[in-house]
């Protein structure tokens, strides 16, 4: 209701009308791809409706897997099939990489210090190559698997407490909690979400930026807005509130561990604060301590949300398929024995749980039009033109159902990835979870990881049942479009421990 309170006072804006008007009047030689026909001033606007992702995609049907849109006033190009997900990420990469920034993240010049949002430019390769070095590179992922351990077990810890009172449990909080609590071991060697941890802690701050950073923002749509600094529906508002907190949290951290250090001479602790202050000393223009906080919030906006709601949907899908739950849980049984934990080694020797988390990511993507790019010169692809400037969603929600690909694209069948060489490391176009290309997740080794040992740990340690005597075939299957493709009605199942 706020976004379309916010379109109906735009209407009213006759300065804005008429620039589109002339916009419109100016002759346009360039071809777009084919789209349907745009509304005076809202362009498309009104054909997104609250799941875009399934609109665009019964819209690709009719208009072609390159389709062009007008939205509000940009240009958007929708990629709805793996070849033309290929073009994108693959061929014309090093002219489609770069991002429009959205209004949500021009918060404390957060967004001039965002890896997600950089240009591909100097800064954002060096904050790549720390990433790369400090918190996600084989060596680091290797030396932190006894935190990831410890935190899973954390998890199942809490998971028992509940099976104890035949409670049910949420498992995207669950999740959730787990993901910032191995995060932020790896990043500052602590918990930051403690057991019972109310509203407006930490957990509850990432879940309000992420939130607000899902909303659909006019200013984003209407650019010449921006010129006024226009803030219609408080996005930007609340947003410098929830990332002031969390920069606060950050900084608190930083200052203690640089105390610390001043004190013992030395610094103990082996994580990644230690390594970027170890490089702000050596006086190196890849990082400060100011860019610090900056990075933490970055890697918890991205590390948590996609991995909640992707296991989410994996245990929805295995409550719901009592065939594949019993078969995952023999293969458990088999290869680490009944009611174990997953370690990293067992990953490997588990194909059937690797398969239940690819037809999850094809069904359930977690960011369903990646992170938008946005092209840095006219771009031809398959005799259309993409013009510079124009914004690109790769829609993986309907690549994951591209019916020339996949059979019976709706099934929720893992059986059709046992003897599939098509991985979800970006090599393969028709399974997208990290994206592709340059700007491929950064932190995928540790996601590849880190889906697995929850999910094979829930499987193993525990039976489940759905609460208050709710029926498998009454199971609310629905999504709910924002930052993340969240179920809209969270799953709570009831766990039952399994004892070897």
């Amino acid at each position: 209701m706020e976004f379309f309170l916010s379109c109906m006072f735009l209407l009213l804006l006759l300065p804005f009308t008429l620039y589109f008007l002339l916009s419109k009047c100016t002759k346009n030689t360039i071809k777009l791809p084919p789209g349907p026909t745009p509304l005076p001033f809202i362009g498309n606007l009104h054909q997104l409706g609250k799941k875009p992702h399934k609109s665009l995609a019964k819209l690709a049907e009719i208009h072609g897997p390159l389709m062009s849109l007008k939205l509000g006033q940009v240009t958007t190009i929708v990629v709805s099939s793996p070849n033309m997900a290929k073009e994108i990420l693959q061929t014309h990469d090093h002219i489609l990489s770069n991002r429009t920034i959205p209004g949500a993240v021009k918060v404390h010049d957060h967004h001039k210090y965002n890896m997600a949002f950089l240009p591909i430019e100097t800064l954002w390769r060096e904050l790549r190559k720390i990433c790369n070095n400090e918190l996600f590179s084989n060596k680091t992922i290797e030396e932190s698997k006894g935190i990831r351990l410890q935190k899973v077990k954390d998890c199942l810890n809490d998971i028992n407490q509940n099976s104890l009172i035949n409670e049910a449990v949420c498992i995207e909080d669950m999740v959730f909690k787990t993901s910032i609590n191995l995060l932020s071991n790896m990043i500052f060697s602590l918990d930051l979400v403690q057991p019972g941890d109310s509203v407006g802690d930490f957990k509850e701050l990432i879940l309000n930026i992420l939130k607000e950073c899902g909303k659909r923002n006019v200013t984003d749509l209407f650019p010449a807005l921006n010129v006024f600094d226009f803030d219609l529906q408080g996005i930007k508002r609340r947003n410098a509130v929830y990332a002031r907190k969390v920069f606060d949290i950050c900084q608190r951290l930083i200052d203690e561990r640089v105390k610390l250090r001043e004190v013992q001479g030395l610094d103990t602790k082996s994580d990644m604060l230690s390594n970027l202050l170890n490089i702000d000393e050596d006086n190196s223009q890849e990082m400060n301590k100011a860019k610090i906080p900056h990075l933490a919030l970055t890697l918890f906006i991205a590390g948590t949300d996609t991995v909640s709601s992707t296991l989410e949907w994996a245990m929805s899908e295995l409550i719901k398929n009592e065939k594949v739950m019993s078969k995952a849980k023999q293969e458990l049984e088999q290869i680490i024995g009944k009611g174990k934990p997953v370690e990293d080694s067992d990953i490997a020797k588990l194909p059937y749980l690797q398969a239940i988390i690819k037809e999850t990511f094809r069904l359930h993507p977690a960011v369903p039009f990646l992170v938008p790019r946005k092209a840095d010169a006219n771009v031809e692809i398959g005799g259309y033109t993409i013009p510079k400037d124009a914004q690109i969603w790769v829609n993986v929600w309907a690549i994951g159902r591209y019916s020339s690909v996949w059979e019976n694209p709706n099934l929720f069948s893992p059986e059709r990835f046992l003897d599939s060489k098509i991985d979800a490391i970006g090599h393969n176009f028709e399974l997208l979870p990290f994206g592709s290309g340059r700007r491929i997740c950064p932190g995928i080794s540790l996601a590849t990881k880190m889906l697995p040992l929850m999910l094979g740990s829930f499987i193993n340690c525990f039976n489940w049942k759905l609460e208050d005597g709710t029926k498998v075939e009454d199971m609310n299957m629905d999504d709910k479009f924002g930052l993340s493709l969240e179920k809209s009605q969270k799953l709570r199942i009831v766990p039952e421990k399994v004892y070897n």
